[in-house]
């Protein structure tokens, strides 16, 4: 049985295929790990999300930015602006609120003990361990699956409050975990977020590290998993594994084998540069 992890798709349909292809996926024997960010910017959407709901058990995918505001859309938590016209098939289809039911259910961190390995879409925070990540990640999972989960998609928005504390409350302590797992790139020296940076971290101003380079952090001898950061690319080192590599910017959509000693990576080119039906 192969484990392959997988960065954000966005909506990239049939790169999707042709990578599975690439990996010989099948789903009876060999599971896939998706780094969230399923929908959004490219051509099919809806076909994406139906795809990878019908995979089952096959398939673990964790909630990404792009994700929640899907969810916020559908719930008409947020304003459907043009910014987000590539979710407008999505929205109208009939299955439409069976797929979000789907998609709230999803986790937004995942932890396989023999694979020591923990799947995010972003990050995790340097004072949270992979069992406090999980943890923080069940916080805002139960308020999805509850009976109000549209006043959380409402009040997730903003880049406030930007340090963690465990005294946090309420909405404000919920938004900082949902930014940490799901946005968050760059962090300060005093572990704040620095959430509107999105470029190369080559390119940051001084003062700012990327936040797996945070010093002697709480999830350290944990392999981490994540995407979201396609200016970072793709980095595959003993305990940080990222694989956005900008497939809807025509680039690649990468899969990164987890569970062999070297890890394996199958690329295929990225969104208008592979014709498929």
């Amino acid at each position: 049985m192969a484990v392959y992890a997988i960065g954000d798709i966005q909506g990239c349909y049939d790169p999707f295929r042709y990578l599975l292809e690439e990996i010989d996926f099948d789903p009876a024997r060999d599971t896939l790990w998706l780094t969230g960010d399923l929908v959004n910017r490219g051509p099919k959407s809806l076909k994406t999300l139906r795809f990878v709901r019908d995979l089952g058990e096959s398939a673990i995918t964790v909630l990404g930015n792009h994700d929640l505001h899907l969810l916020a859309l559908e719930a008409g938590a947020v304003y459907k602006g043009r910014r987000f016209r590539t979710l407008n098939k999505l929205l109208r289809s009939s299955d439409c609120a069976e797929l979000c039911d789907w998609l709230r259910h999803r986790p937004l961190a995942h932890y396989d003990r023999k694979l020591a390995t923990l799947l995010v879409h972003a990050g995790t925070h340097p004072r949270w361990n992979a069992r406090k990540t999980l943890a923080r990640a069940a916080e805002i999972e139960d308020a999805l699956r509850g009976d109000d989960y549209a006043t959380l998609l409402g009040k997730m928005y903003g880049d406030k409050p930007n340090a963690w504390s465990g005294k946090l409350r309420g909405f404000p302590r919920l938004r900082f975990i949902v930014n940490c797992l799901t946005r968050m790139r760059m962090i300060t020296r005093e572990e704040r977020l620095a959430l509107s940076f999105s470029g190369s971290p080559f390119r940051a101003r001084k003062g700012l590290v990327p936040w797996f380079e945070a010093e002697a952090p709480a999830w350290r001898g944990t392999r981490v998993a994540f995407g979201h950061w396609s200016a970072l690319g793709l980095v595959v080192l003993p305990d940080i594994v990222s694989l956005d590599t900008g497939c809807i910017w025509g680039r690649q959509l990468t899969a990164v084998r987890l569970d062999k000693r070297r890890p394996r990576v199958v690329q295929v080119p990225g969104q208008d540069r592979i014709r498929r039906s």
